[in-house]
């Protein structure tokens, strides 16, 4: 027998808010940099951080970002496909008992979405975060990078701690 679908209202989709309003931040944040700074130049915050104008044609750390141009068009059905999976996911949970799940998941959609503006507008995406010590440079990201990782931290704490009730209650 399966469970009675929860209102809208109450489902995950209650957390759909937060998602847009990181796609705002994630856009406004990226039409500042690419208003303000050239490709490449960059404004040094502080010893470990800098704001560098960066384009990503590949995905995360620029994994296929020289592939001839396919992968554009395949990372964003992947975003979009996945962003489709989510918002059916959203709907099914009980946005009132599952929070941190629900957060992960409102959080790693607008960072999907994020990026797939930035490759169906641009053919590519921006980035501006820079972070390093000395010489050695962690590949630069953006505000939607920043909520699918977020996003990701709450799914693996719910995971973790759901785990750990489980082991409770036996």
């Amino acid at each position: 027998m399966s469970e009675p679908l929860v209102s809208a209202r109450d489902s995950g989709w209650r957390f759909l808010p937060l998602t847009v309003v990181l796609l705002v931040l994630d856009q406004l944040s990226k039409a500042w940099i690419t208003g303000r700074l050239a490709l490449h130049e960059s404004i040094t915050l502080l010893p470990v951080l800098d704001i560098v104008r960066a384009h990503n044609t590949g995905a995360a750390w620029s994994f296929l970002a020289n592939a001839g141009g396919w992968q554009r068009w395949f990372f964003t059905l992947l975003a979009v496909a996945v962003s489709g999976g989510i918002l059916y996911w959203l709907r099914k949970l009980d946005g009132r008992r599952m929070v941190l799940q629900s957060l992960g998941l409102s959080l790693v959609l607008a960072g999907a979405l994020g990026n797939v503006i930035d490759r169906v507008r641009l053919g590519y995406v921006v980035d501006f975060v820079g972070v390093h010590w000395k010489d050695a440079w962690f590949p630069a990201f953006n505000v939607a990078d920043s909520g699918i990782t977020i996003g990701v931290g709450f799914l693996l704490l719910d995971a973790l701690l759901d785990s750990r009730r489980k082991k409770a209650a036996a």
